[in-house]
């Protein structure tokens, strides 16, 4: 019970905090706007920006699995940052234990989407992306690319899957597990949910 009522306090906080920041950031704006002051305009525009994609990439790790396999969240680890004027916002979870990891980043208007997706539609250029090490794959709908790393040496391996969702792409990597293992891995990540409020 006292956990719950601490996590319902400090999104309150959060909240409220956001709430503030965002509305003095719009008011600084304007005021700057009407003043002819256009950079300054344009500055406080960025922060109020900067703050909607952090608290959208603390609702994304809301939405992430509590585990992958035996692999718990390593909370500390967990990050999110605003990267305006380069791309959205840069959300990463690491799960772990005994030495084992496995990591979640979700990079939001990626320059890297566009690329992805024309390797991945377009027969010709995927075909050459298919080999040993690399094949093309679909989760929930999605395609995407799904890559043994390299020093991987018995039937357990690690591998990188990246999925281009929206203008964000995903990228899930899993150490030590099978190919049928990270994309069942990759089935409990809610796609849907975190393209919705990423887009």
């Amino acid at each position: 019970m006292k956990v719950l009522l601490t996590i319902l306090v400090f999104t309150g906080l959060t909240t409220t905090a956001f709430a503030q920041d965002f509305a003095k950031a719009i008011a600084t704006a304007k005021t700057a706007y009407s003043a002819g002051k256009l950079e300054d305009a344009h500055f406080a525009l960025q922060q109020a920006m900067q703050e909607v994609d952090l608290t959208i990439g603390k609702e994304v790790l809301a939405l992430l699995p509590p585990k992958v396999d035996d692999m718990d969240i390593s909370a500390k680890d967990d990050n999110v940052s605003s990267n305006v004027g380069y791309a959205g916002a840069t959300i990463r979870r690491l799960y772990q234990k005994n030495g084992r990891r496995s990591e979640i980043e979700i990079i939001s208007n990626s320059q890297l989407v566009a690329m992805m997706n024309t390797t991945l539609n377009n027969p010709m250029l995927g075909g050459l992306m298919n080999d040993s090490n690399t094949k093309t794959v679909k989760v929930q709908g999605y395609k995407g690319k799904l890559e043994k790393q390299s020093g991987s040496t018995s039937d357990k391996n690690s591998y990188e899957l990246q999925i281009p969702l929206g203008s964000a792409l995903i990228t899930f990597k899993v150490a030590d597990c099978t190919d049928s293992q990270i994309m069942d891995f990759a089935n409990t990540i809610p796609l849907l949910k975190i393209a919705k409020l990423i887009e």
